[in-house]
């Protein structure tokens, strides 16, 4: 197998874990491109990992998807019942959530590549996740619904996570239990609401990806990519759902300590 596709996949599969595992996904690819020296890496891989992984979510979440697509269908006809009214407020959850992380990201457009080359920046966000992940342990399992202004808290969390290390389901997941909002509820609205959030993260490289298309031979190991990130963030949910359940986040919490710890040490 050629080195660069190796490489291709194996950065893939980083992608797809640690998209929806509270570890940090664009902290570990700045550490595994710079650990494995992709040459390939650029606009047009993150660009397609990142697809990969809304496939993923997608997905897993086919059902959710589908009933608050049809929940607005619903209610214009008059037929909506007591799970598309639910589902209704979830779109506008999502919508409101959003919101924070259209800000931070049309403002910090600019300056999204120069905070992505700092390596201590990336272990000091991990020490950060890591913390969270350790409290997450000792919030009680909580009973309040999730409601507007706990879904744009949730949102707030996610735009904070625009920096690498800090992991974006590790940040929404933690405000959500903290608010009192059940941990599996947390989870399932974190990773919905994460579409919106993947796709903005395109768009607003898809227009450079447009002025720099990749080459041709290229393809084969962005393609490759893809399908690592894809089947891997769908065991990844599978997975995070489970260890949320059994509420064990502290897990990834020493993991985040440990590899921080490594960072700084052998840097």
């Amino acid at each position: 197998m050629d080195l660069e596709l190796l490489k291709a996949i194996i950065l893939g599969v980083v992608q797809g874990l640690t998209e929806f595992l509270p570890i940090s996904s664009s902290g570990h690819l700045v550490i595994g491109s710079r650990l494995l020296n992709f040459q390939e890496q650029g606009i047009a891989f993150d660009v397609f990992v990142h697809l990969g992984t809304l496939l993923a979510v997608i997905l897993v979440f086919r059902r959710e998807i589908l009933c608050m697509i049809q929940a607005p269908l619903a209610a214009m006809n008059g037929s909506a019942d007591q799970e598309s009214h639910r589902y209704l407020l979830w779109d506008g959850y999502v919508v409101a959530a959003t919101l924070p992380a259209v800000v931070v990201g049309l403002l910090l457009k600019d300056s999204i590549e120069s905070i992505f080359t700092s390596t201590s920046l990336v272990y000091s966000m991990l020490a950060v996740t890591g913390v969270l992940m350790l409290l997450a342990r000792s919030i009680p399992e909580g009973s309040k619904a999730l409601n507007l202004p706990r879904g744009v808290a949730m949102g707030c969390a996610q735009a904070l996570a625009i920096m690498p290390g800090l992991s974006r389901s590790g940040s929404t997941i933690f405000t959500g239990m903290a608010l009192g909002v059940n941990r599996e509820v947390v989870a399932r609205f974190s990773f919905i609401m994460s579409i919106p959030a993947i796709l903005g993260a395109v768009v607003l490289q898809g227009n450079d990806l447009l002025q720099n298309p990749p080459s041709v031979d290229s393809f084969i190991q962005i393609g490759s990519g893809l399908v690592a990130s894809a089947v891997s963030g769908y065991f990844a949910i599978i997975l995070l759902l489970d260890i949320i359940r059994r509420n064990r986040l502290h897990w990834f919490g020493y993991y985040c300590l440990a590899v921080s710890a490594a960072g700084f040490i052998f840097a």
